[in-house]
């Protein structure tokens, strides 16, 4: 008799022991998000791409039951969250916001531990931007072609604030001088929310910064704004001239912003990702803050994963031979 209730606990045990693992299995495998998310931030708190993140994060994280955190590793021109995200485990708790800057230019002009497409997974296109060219308020020049007849008057004297070498800033401002046979120093900063600082401080002369950034500033009476870098002038600030209108046609550059996970994050949760995302792109009050900023929610074809894949891929193409040829690199 003992020997067969010996048998039979055993043999409970073994049952109740396979029971455990079918029970448990469910919760090794717990839907995403199952713990809070970082959002990866290239630059410095303050600035445009530090705005859009905080933005988001919030509403984001509402739409997706969980808490995000906004985390800045600032430096090198993005280059050191770009190798922080791309050696982050794929499970979509680690995720960075990017743009023109990080997720093309940088490809071009560093020697990279990362590929800048290869080691991404994309998320979803965010918002379409584009630079201010302005200048400190005490400036002589009210005009973008006073502010170049004056930097020609004081060569290599001007300094140029940028969010650090090979920066959209910083590319920019190498066209702008090819552009107008001007000279003058770029001031590299731990991002463009510093730099701005200094701008506003009169520590430096000019920027070709994110209207984002700029157009604050701008608004408030403490910078100058010479000319917008695009064909059409910005619906929040329509006083600015384009480029075209001010004397310099054609020095168009589009300052788009993205979202991106670690390669091999899995499908269903880049999914998922995309989906909150999307879902917040669309609210009025979103679409208005960002108009606020000079920037443009693209249409909703424009804002999936692959099509952020296709942009950047065509962007990447279109930049890398300019950016070679004019031998850009770090400073």
């Amino acid at each position: 008799m003992r020997g067969l209730w010996a048998g039979l606990r055993r043999h409970a045990i073994v049952v109740c022991a396979l029971l455990g693992c079918i029970w448990s299995a469910p919760g090794s495998a717990q839907p995403f998000p199952s713990r809070p998310i970082t959002l990866v931030v290239p630059f410095a708190a303050g600035g445009p791409t530090d705005t859009l993140a905080r933005i988001l994060s919030e509403r984001i994280a509402a739409e997706l039951r969980t808490t995000i955190v906004v985390e800045n590793v600032a430096g090198a021109s993005g280059t050191i969250a770009g190798a922080r995200v791309a050696r982050a485990t794929p499970d979509g708790t680690t995720i960075t916001i990017g743009h023109w800057g990080t997720h093309v230019l940088n490809g071009a002009i560093f020697k990279l531990p990362y590929d800048v497409i290869a080691d991404f997974e994309p998320v979803a296109t965010i918002a379409m931007g584009t630079q201010l060219i302005v200048g400190r308020k005490s400036l002589e020049a009210n005009t973008l072609k006073e502010m170049i007849a004056w930097l020609k008057a004081n060569p290599g004297k001007a300094t140029a604030g940028t969010a650090g070498a090979g920066t959209g800033a910083h590319v920019a401002g190498v066209f702008f001088k090819e552009k107008t046979g001007t000279d003058f120093q770029f001031i590299p900063y731990r991002g463009a929310g510093p730099a701005m600082i200094d701008l506003v401080a009169g520590q430096i002369d000019i920027m070709f910064d994110q209207a984002s950034n700029s157009l604050p500033q701008y608004k408030n009476g403490a910078i100058k704004a010479f000319a917008v870098t695009s064909p059409t002038r910005l619906a929040s600030a329509p006083d600015v001239p384009t480029v075209d209108e001010a004397g310099l046609p054609g020095l168009y550059i589009s300052y788009w912003h993205g979202i991106w996970a670690p390669k091999n994050t899995p499908k269903d949760i880049v999914t998922k990702l995309n989906a909150a995302i999307v879902t917040v792109l669309a609210d009025p009050a979103v679409k208005q803050r960002f108009g606020e900023l000079g920037q443009e929610i693209p249409p909703p074809d424009q804002q999936t994963p692959a099509a952020l894949a296709a942009f950047q891929k065509a962007e990447t193409e279109k930049w890398w031979p300019i950016v070679k040829a004019a031998d850009i690199k770090p400073e």
